[in-house]
């Protein structure tokens, strides 16, 4: 096996423009963090609407029959069992396979914000985010359904329930981290070539392009 080495220059205005980064890397996380603030507000829902808190007047589904005759609807579950019997992605959706009251199985996306526990939070009783029926057919991503039918298999696939509405959002760090990384990179690559072109003008650094000279021919 070969190993290459870079040179010392390299090395050195390398580390350079990385501590160069720090200062606007910073700049951009703070910007991000404000943005986050204003991006969390517009994904917060309000009670009563679809992801929401469920209040007294939403209508408590036993079976998926419930679920087809409304058009809005909660679920109380025991404790977290809501979140126990395997998950998966379809599509852009994290669905949980949800037990019904009735026994029934069905897959959700759950706004966990918005999930209200009386009592113990592992043994209390659970009432999830209000939701609403989204006919599909989930078979079509055969990965998630056997993510999701890992322990038991769903009772119907032709549709979920979405219990997370405009709630769904990603973290913070996942949320600035894009505009962080970009800055750090572009300082690196402005700074770079900068110290290592200064270097080589006040004869630190060796240049990247020499010319070399091409000896004469014995022929000439």
């Amino acid at each position: 096996m070969r190993y290459h080495h870079l040179r010392f220059d390299i090395w050195l205005c390398l580390l350079l423009a990385l501590f160069v980064s720090i200062f606007p890397a910073g700049i951009a996380e703070r910007m991000m963090k404000e943005k986050y603030k204003s991006y969390t507000e517009e994904h917060t829902v309000a009670e009563g609407e679809i992801g929401g808190i469920a209040g007294d007047e939403i209508f408590r589904a036993q079976s998926v029959k419930d679920l087809e005759t409304q058009e809005k609807f909660t679920v109380l579950s025991p404790g977290i069992e809501y979140r126990n019997h395997g998950a998966g992605y379809y599509k852009n959706h994290y669905l949980y396979a949800l037990t019904l009251p009735s026994g029934e199985r069905v897959a959700a996306a759950i706004n966990m914000e918005n999930v209200r526990t009386e009592g113990d939070y592992y043994s209390g009783e659970a009432t999830l985010p209000v939701g609403r029926i989204v006919r599909e057919d989930l078979t079509e991503e055969k990965e998630f359904i056997h993510q999701i039918e890992y322990n038991e298999p769903l009772s119907r696939k032709d549709f979920y329930v979405d219990m997370m509405g405009n709630g769904e959002k990603i973290s913070q760090e996942d949320y600035k981290g894009p505009a962080v990384m970009l800055a750090r990179v572009l300082t690196v690559l402005i700074f770079f070539p900068l110290f290592h072109a200064l270097g080589a003008k006040f004869g630190i650094f060796p240049p990247f392009l020499t010319n070399k000279k091409k000896k004469p021919s014995e022929w000439d």
